[in-house]
């Protein structure tokens, strides 16, 4: 076994999940990463974790939604009681083909996803973790050969987290206290206000409400919106191609969207519940092992220089207690590059501009 899987799994059971003795633990495994898996799992059992294994595969799910009727029964108990007593949920990415559910019927998958609203809810009450094994592929929605691949794989996910928590915790600072953040760019102009909210410095672990590794962005949630934002950076979504999506708020709304590509996709998601058509998250994305687009989101959402919002639901690691946030069946992050020209404001301080920090080096606000 390559050794760079082995410390992926000791990065994920020890500095990412926190896992402990005794700790009741859901390994959720995709077709492609079983080498991971095998790795997570003598990681758990060197230290006394109690495993319990799940296979994940988007060719199961594409053979149940296409055969169901539709009438799907909302948040079975036992799938339900599963994740009520788990302590950590570990999902194990490794698709082996990334546009398998290209063809599933959108109502079917709104219909699906709406069933389990409380499921998703109660995964996320638990230490839950998300990463991703590198598999051919990934490497070809990347565009790179499958080794190059796995060395950016590794070059994003075995880091220094400690140091970059630090960084991290400087824009963290600055977001908790401010109160509008505005970001221009390449035919984006718009301003998100934050105040009240809290900033998660997603280090790559649920010490730091973080629940992604690799991660790398500073996030919060926004309660309104207003302007024009471009992303210009091209995604996969439910095996669909999206580029190039403008979208226009007003009053925290989206009032009007495009898309150059994978139109009807955006229709889908912002017709999905009253809460699909506002954001429920703004990223900023600081990890620079992550150098260029692959495709995949787990990676693009926290390469440096970029930001991200999220239609949909907003994370409660965001909202002061007693506050909830907006509430969706879907959660679509859309990225924008902050390239040359760009900035990013808090309270009309440049705190980003040209994709650089300011407490960067090559910084010349």
């Amino acid at each position: 076994m390559d050794d760079r899987i082995r410390e992926h799994a000791r990065i994920l059971v020890d500095w990412s999940a926190r896992i402990d003795a005794g700790d009741d633990v859901v390994l959720a495994v995709e077709d492609g990463a079983h080498d991971l898996a095998v790795a997570v799992a003598e990681q758990l059992g060197d230290r006394g974790a109690n495993l319990l294994s799940t296979y994940q595969s988007d060719e199961l799910t594409r053979a149940y939604l296409g055969a169901h009727d539709g009438s799907f029964t909302e948040n079975p108990e036992y799938e339900l009681a599963l994740y009520d007593r788990a302590d950590s949920v570990l999902f194990l990415k490794g698709s082996r083909n990334t546009t398998e559910t290209a063809d599933v019927d959108s109502d079917q998958r709104q219909a699906y996803s709406t069933a389990r609203q409380e499921i998703r809810e109660a995964r996320l009450d638990t230490d839950w973790v998300s990463t991703q094994h590198p598999t051919r592929a990934m490497a070809q929605q990347a565009g790179m050969a499958y080794a190059d691949y796995q060395d950016f794989v590794y070059d994003a996910t075995l880091r220094d987290w400690e140091a970059l928590a630090e960084e991290q915790a400087r824009l963290k600072e600055i977001l908790d206290d401010g109160k509008e953040v505005r970001i221009v760019a390449d035919s984006t102009d718009i301003t998100l206000f934050i105040d009240g909210r809290i900033a998660v410095n997603s280090a790559a672990s649920v010490a730091y409400d973080s629940h992604n590794l690799p991660s790398g962005e500073v996030f919060t949630a926004p309660y309104d919106t207003a302007g024009v934002v471009t992303f210009d950076v091209p995604m996969t979504i439910q095996g669909r191609r999206i580029k190039n999506v403008e979208l226009t708020f007003k009053d925290g709304v989206v009032v009007d969207w495009s898309a150059e590509q994978g139109e009807a996709v955006i229709d889908e998601i912002i017709g999905t519940d009253g809460g699909s058509r506002q954001l429920g998250e703004l990223g900023i994305g600081m990890n620079r092992g992550v150098d260029r687009v692959t495709d995949n989101i787990l990676f693009d959402e926290k390469m440096g220089g970029t930001v991200h919002l999220a239609l949909g639901r907003a994370y409660d690691a965001c909202l002061p207690e007693g506050e909830s946030g907006n509430d969706s069946a879907v959660h679509e992050d859309l990225i924008t590059t902050m390239g040359e020209g760009s900035r990013l404001e808090v309270d009309g301080e440049v705190i980003q501009q040209d994709g650089v920090f300011r407490w960067e080096d090559g910084f010349e606000g």
